[in-house]
């Protein structure tokens, strides 16, 4: 995985800006932690500034992009974290889970490492009502495969809560749903380099040319544009908020 994103994370700051308000949910998840853990922290994006007392990463390229005020980080994976039990009041996984090659034990780890708390955001594979897949229906096929379901986050860890997180209809992170009422930029391949998603389809081709065919003759807006009347949508992206003293 560490190889994907040293290709695709070459403008990950550019385009995965961290969003204000998901920032938010994370920040309230976290709000009475004063040492944090960011795992699979890529460019540290949604780290608490001030709290966020390490990082650990895989890809060279994603820590280069760290600023000069982030967190110090370590190149390693989840699944090994270099810290011994209780080494930070909570850890944090922000849409990388998916990404791990033994997920299991990585939540684990985050456990293990934090005394009180860990805050994952990432995507219930269960949800399909998104308009995106009926034009990139292999996105679905690829992302079942590899996000943990809500029932193994339930199984798997001591979890206090689930929340839904709705995208804004202007979210400046660049994630798959982001831009669900901007279609036209699913046809920007700079926007789509951020998206690890379309990163692993074999063949994008049918399926812009199709939206661009919709987006030109009015049939996505016949079928769509009520969307433009919302402020935000639910597309499954959930906040797993997680009770780590049990683990230790």
């Amino acid at each position: 995985m560490s190889q994907l994103y040293d290709s695709i994370g070459r403008g990950y700051r550019q385009q995965r800006v961290p969003d204000p308000r998901i920032a938010t949910r994370i920040e309230l998840a976290l709000a009475d932690m004063n040492d944090v853990l960011n795992v699979g922290a890529g460019a540290g994006s949604y780290e608490p500034s001030g709290r966020t007392r390490a990082a650990v990463e895989p890809s060279g390229t994603m820590i280069r992009q760290r600023p000069a005020e982030a967190a110090p980080a370590v190149c390693g994976v989840a699944s090994r974290l270099p810290f011994p039990n209780n080494a930070f009041d909570a850890s944090m996984a922000v849409l990388t889970v998916h990404h791990w090659s033994d997920q299991l034990l990585g939540l684990r780890e985050m456990t293990r490492v934090a005394s009180r708390r860990a805050v994952i955001l990432t995507w219930d594979p269960e949800f399909t009502d998104f308009w995106l897949l009926d034009y990139f229906p292999g996105i679905l096929d690829v992302d079942r495969d590899i996000f943990p379901t809500m029932n193994d986050y339930g199984n798997w860890l001591n979890v206090e809560r689930i929340e839904n997180v709705p995208v804004p209809y202007d979210c400046l992170d660049g994630f798959l749903g982001a831009y669900w009422r901007r279609p036209h930029a699913y046809l920007q391949e700079e926007v789509r380099s951020g998206m690890s998603s379309f990163a692993k389809l074999r063949d994008v081709g049918p399926g812009l040319a199709r939206l661009r065919h919709d987006l030109e003759n009015g049939q996505w807006e016949h079928r769509f544009g009520h969307l433009r009347n919302q402020e935000s949508l639910e597309l499954g992206y959930r906040l797993v908020v997680v009770d780590a003293r049990s683990a230790n």
